[in-house]
């Protein structure tokens, strides 16, 4: 005969580490929570996962509802990592699924002036007390970003659709926090076969235009 078994409370939640470059500097969109827990504090959007809702879709729920995103808006968003240590919520024991995305600089600028709770502040610099474990989960996102960029694009998804080698650069520049030798990071990003030029050069520049450069297909 089999006996039945109580649980103690237990739910699962999705967090975003939405990411972008603004004034040469990654930053990542932050909320200030209005309830307890940590009522007053600044943490990543997130919430709970329905009994029956998938956990990409409930990602997809929290973008809209959370961070000023129309349903369905917004670029690609990657699993990044489970977070689950027993005392991270006081509430009960949370498992929180992590999302990670980079996005343009004036989409999240518009999900900012959407939303009076809503702000950006640097990665590297962020706020001394954040809520639950989110310091954490940022500081995953950005050792996962800065791991990736040597073998995969991810930063052409913060430049417009033409941009100079020049914007590239500081584009990885903010990422990494460090000055790169400009010849060697020119050399490496044409070989990588991500880019190709366009054809056309910058205007309105008080430098010598530049040439322009575009995702390859």
């Amino acid at each position: 005969m089999m006996t039945s078994m109580t649980h103690p409370p237990f739910a699962v939640t999705v967090d975003l580490v939405l990411m972008t470059v603004t004034a040469d500097r990654l930053t990542v969109l932050l909320q200030r929570r209005t309830a307890e827990p940590f009522s007053g504090l600044l943490a990543l959007p997130g919430g709970f996962v329905g009994v029956d809702e998938p956990l990409d879709a409930a990602a997809r729920r929290v973008l809209a509802d959370k961070a000023a995103f129309a349903q369905g808006e917004g670029a690609w968003l990657e699993q990044l990592y489970t977070f689950g240590d027993p005392s991270r919520d006081p509430r009960m024991r949370t498992v929180s699924v992590a999302y990670f995305a980079l996005l343009p600089a004036e989409e999240l600028a518009a999900a900012v002036s959407a939303a009076e709770d809503l702000t950006l502040a640097p990665v590297m610099d962020l706020p001394p007390a954040l809520a639950f474990d989110h310091a954490a989960i940022i500081a995953a996102a950005h050792d996962r970003l800065k791991g990736k960029l040597d073998y995969a694009p991810l930063a052409l998804a913060l430049l417009p659709e033409r941009f100079t080698l020049r914007d590239l650069q500081a584009v990885h520049e903010a990422i990494t926090g460090k000055s790169l030798n400009k010849p060697a990071f020119r050399r490496r990003m044409i070989d990588t076969g991500w880019i190709e030029p366009t054809g056309e050069r910058e205007t309105a520049t008080s430098f010598r235009p530049a040439e322009l450069y575009r995702r390859k297909p």
